[in-house]
């Protein structure tokens, strides 16, 4: 396929202001057309400011140009890739594609980003060779964040360029492809609208509320925290509304077609105007100085505070760890729970099996489709085989993709609770940790060395990498805290010591290691990445040292490295005393989290294949470093300079006293100690400082409040 060089994306909504965004954030400069050029830019404008950001970085939004459709169409001539995302009216594309076709290069790509339309009816009239050009790619909002694409091929499209097309998106976009049949709303709407009508249905025979079902459809079954109606609120009531009709009125075969006729009580919040985020209620309402949660009562239309949803089985199904194992438990609950779970996994079963020949290619298109664009942890075939539906499902058909690896399939070298080391194949070994949200405690520091000795004895490269939600949250707490309170100071002194040396040993292993962190790297987990010789990192990265917000500065090296690479002690002191996140991989860069030689995977199903090509890549040059000795620290003259900024941020009440004493702490080991002008120091005395400021920040009763308070609620205490 020709490389896409340019793109343009016709439409400035919310949809194709984002879609143009995506295509910054591959690097890709995409001219935005609208009716107006103001509007290109107001769109633009909106997806910068948008949270979460549409872009990678600030920088991103200059990638994207806009212009106007009346203006500005002869600049097609100059792109290798034209998508629609005007409103969802066949008229409106229809004339709007009657002009593009007029300044696009005969070799351009042309495709659609409906969601219903038939593409038929779209390029109907089209001159063969443009029809041959023709596809549908339905993007799904945010197109950053939710990982699917659809491919839908018109009545002409051409195989090879299907192909290509997604190829170009699983590789350069990062997009999870799926293949669709030419049918209203597709699959992933299609099945997504019957789960969610389902759902109505249930709550109204049931006679549920809607805290309630918010309980019963988040993540206790693997759906994402907004569940059903707070993510109504967020897609806008009008828009579900009008999915819902729209899907009614194109499907007069459909025998499950009464079920998308949208609820009574939808149509009188709608003629309240009460459309969700947009309007400032829907379902929730957020009220008073405290922006306390309100919830609707679908029977009277009158708000209450949201009630905490007290119901046994969820209670229970809390306490299992194991998805299928939670899934299963509540399936066969006798409550009302059991119940609503019993119609709603049946129901949607049965209707994937019935649309199953119309709609996709597999079951597991369907299952993928669900997963992908609508953050389900598991498809409907996947829970029916869990749970043992009948009639039973397809299996899964696991073809092997050149350059995605399956950690899961990979055979077993070696395991404890808490991490594992897996063989790649090639001379590649892997480590990855799966302990709770993948937190760095004695299992984990363990099988590290454990790696390392395998890398040194066995193997020709290893990689550090999961495929949990989470590449890491840092160091056990828990343990700290225990070791603290019970003022066990010797034994978490030499836990730390080990921590550190842990890091060491992957900077300087005789032989090539890539760390490839992934969404959330923080405190002991970024330490681990800061001393990769080589970083292959997820684009979607929120990587920083965060041990401020429970008392602690970095300890497992983090201070050190960061001084080092960065050579401000002002720019540190800020990163980590702030406890900044990076948004992306590309800010995290930035930042100066990751080097300028750190590769960025889009897709972050290829992460551990490009990871491991990586490392294999390094085998015949590598040599590793030695430990430094001539790293320049301020001494007193730069921690006064430091401790002022702290202190005038006291003064005005910013910071408490024991933020204070945090960042006097975290100032002596970034200056280099008490010592009257600057100097040379070791990697190993900063390691020395860093685990003593660690270690009696932990005994002080404040420090351990602030981790007690962040085991228990999940958030900093600021004390």
């Amino acid at each position: 396929m020709k490389p896409i060089r340019q793109v343009a994306v016709l439409g400035a909504g919310t949809m194709g202001a984002r879609i143009a965004a995506h295509f910054a954030n591959a690097r890709i400069p995409a001219l935005l057309l609208d009716l107006t050029t103001a509007l290109a830019a107001k769109g633009i404008e909106a997806a910068r400011k948008q949270s979460p950001g549409a872009f990678y970085t600030e920088q991103g939004a200059a990638l994207v140009t806009p212009g106007s459709f009346d203006e500005h169409l002869s600049q097609l001539s100059g792109v290798d890739w034209v998508i629609e995302a005007v409103t969802e009216n066949l008229e409106v594309k229809r004339s709007l594609w009657a002009r593009v076709l007029e300044h696009a290069p005969a070799a351009a790509i042309l495709t659609t980003n409906t969601s219903g339309i038939p593409l038929r009816s779209i390029c109907e009239g089209w001159p063969e060779d443009r029809r041959r050009r023709f596809l549908g790619t339905h993007f799904f909002n945010p197109p950053r964040y939710l990982h699917l694409l659809e491919l839908i091929p018109g009545p002409a499209t051409e195989e090879p360029l299907l192909k290509d097309i997604g190829a170009f998106a699983d590789r350069v976009l990062g997009k999870g492809v799926v293949v669709c049949k030419d049918t209203p709303n597709f699959i992933a709407n299609r099945i997504g609208s019957f789960f969610g009508a389902t759902i109505y249905q249930l709550m109204q025979k049931l006679d549920l509320t809607i805290e309630e079902v918010d309980a019963l459809t988040g993540p206790v079954i693997g759906l994402p925290k907004s569940a059903s109606f707070r993510l109504l609120d967020i897609v806008g009531l009008d828009v579900w509304n009008l999915v819902s009709k729209n899907l009614y009125d194109l499907v007069p075969d459909d025998p499950w077609r009464e079920r998308f006729l949208p609820q009574p009580f939808l149509g009188e919040m709608l003629s309240r105007g009460w459309l969700g985020d947009k309007t400032g209620q829907g379902f929730f309402q957020r009220r008073g100085p405290k922006k306390e949660i309100w919830a609707i009562d679908w029977k009277t239309f009158e708000y209450h505070p949201a009630a905490k949803v007290k119901l046994p089985a969820l209670e229970n199904a809390k306490l299992i760890e194991d998805l299928p194992t939670r899934l299963r438990t509540l399936y066969a609950d006798s409550s009302k729970a059991g119940e609503f779970y019993r119609g709603l996994f049946d129901d949607v079963y049965a209707y994937a099996s019935a649309m199953l020949p119309q709609i996709a290619h597999s079951a597991d298109d369907i299952d993928h489709a669900m997963q992908w664009g609508y953050a389900h942890t598991v498809g409907p075939f996947g829970i029916a085989r869990i749970l043992g539906l009948k009639p039973p499902p397809p299996e899964p058909v696991e073809t092997p993709r050149p350059g995605i690896v399956v950690l899961r399939q990979q055979p077993v070298v070696q395991a404890n609770p808490g991490a594992s080391l897996r063989d790649l194949g090639d001379g590649c070994l892997c480590l990855e940790f799966h302990s709770k949200m993948n937190s760095l405690g004695d299992d984990g520091i363990s099988m590290i060395y454990s790696g390392l000795q395998r890398l040194e004895n066995d193997f020709e490269a290893l990689v550090i990498a999961n495929q949990g939600e989470n590449f890491s949250v840092g160091a056990n707490l828990m343990m700290v805290l225990l070791a603290a309170q019970e003022q066990e100071w010797d034994e978490l002194n030499a836990a730390i010591h080990r921590f550190q040396q842990a890091s060491m040993a992957i900077k300087y292993a005789v032989k090539p290691v890539v760390v490839a962190p992934h969404h959330r790297a923080l405190g002991g987990g970024c330490e681990l990445v800061l001393h990769a010789p080589r970083v292959q990192s997820a684009a979607e990265l929120y990587m920083g040292l965060v041990e401020v917000g429970v008392g602690v500065i970095p300890g497992a090296g983090g201070c050190k490295e960061l001084i080092a690479r960065l050579k401000d002690p002002r720019k540190v002191f800020e990163l980590i005393g702030m406890a900044k996140v990076s948004s992306s991989a590309e800010n995290a860069r930035d930042l100066g989290l990751l080097d300028k030689s750190a590769a960025v995977t889009m897709n972050p199903r290829r992460l551990i294949g490009d990871a491991k090509q990586a490392a294999l890549s390094m085998v015949s040059s590598y040599r590793p470093g030695r430990p430094r000795n001539d790293i320049k620290v301020g001494g007193d003259p730069a921690f006064a300079a430091l401790r002022i900024g702290a202190w005038l941020m006291r003064q005005a009440e910013y910071i408490s006293d024991h933020d204070m004493l945090i960042a006097e702490k975290l100032g002596r080991v970034l200056t280099g100690g008490e010592h009257p002008g600057e100097r040379l120091v070791s990697e190993q005395y900063l390691l020395d400082l860093e685990r003593e400021a660690f270690l009696s920040l932990c005994g002080t009763v404040k420090t351990q409040e602030r981790i007690a308070f962040m085991l228990k609620n999940g958030k900093p205490l600021r004390n």
